[in-house]
């Protein structure tokens, strides 16, 4: 099942207890400023689609994470914001889940050619069973060119492969963005490590 709660969430509340009254009131007043909203589902498809619709009122990609939920089971929960100055659509996103890396790869590249822009990754479990790799890309559409990026997805079962071929990719141009570790359909428990660079233009 699905929640979309567009109730302003105020993060700091628990923060502002424990800290002095003028750095209480300033983070009150910082808070005030931005709308947080709340996406769950355990449907990796639904939440693409909730993700958009937010984007079309503003909202942007704040955070994400997979996990089991107390009424909601194992599902897939993304934070989203918007400021003042943030109230009209600017971004397009696209959330990618896959067992397989190689698929993933496979997608990210896709994404990457049009612009997509890596901005977080999480596992989670699936209804059917296993490990899901989620991945969501963003583009923005105030951008004056689209800026292609080509990624690089490494899986490995060890970290002193996963050492090496980071380093072998940092060589080459590319900038570690995220890493997750999780059981795959083919390779079992394997560290899953992200990478990209931008692609010079011609």
């Amino acid at each position: 099942m699905s929640t979309y709660s567009k109730t302003t969430v105020i993060l700091v509340a628990a923060i502002s207890l424990v800290l002095p009254g003028s750095f209480s009131l300033l983070l009150a007043q910082v808070a005030d400023e931005h709308e947080y909203l709340l996406l769950a589902t355990s449907r990796t498809s639904t939440m693409e689609k909730e993700m958009q619709e937010a984007a079309d009122q503003g909202y942007g990609f704040a955070g994400v994470m997979g996990g089991e939920t107390s009424f909601g089971g194992n599902e897939v929960v993304v934070v989203m914001k918007r400021s003042s100055t943030d109230r009209h659509e600017r971004y397009d996103y696209r959330l990618l889940a896959t067992q397989k890396t190689s698929t993933m790869q496979k997608e990210m590249q896709e994404a990457g050619d049009t612009g997509y822009i890596y901005k977080g990754q999480t596992v989670f479990k699936t209804t059917f069973g296993g490990d899901e790799a989620v991945v969501i890309l963003e583009r923005d559409n105030e951008q004056v060119s689209v800026t292609p990026y080509e990624y690089r997805l490494i899986a490995t079962k060890r970290t002193s492969t996963m050492q090496e071929e980071i380093s072998e990719a940092g060589r080459a141009g590319f900038e570690f963005v995220g890493v997750t570790v999780s059981s795959t359909t083919f390779g079992g428990d394997e560290v899953v490590a992200i990478l990209k660079r931008s692609v010079p233009s011609n």
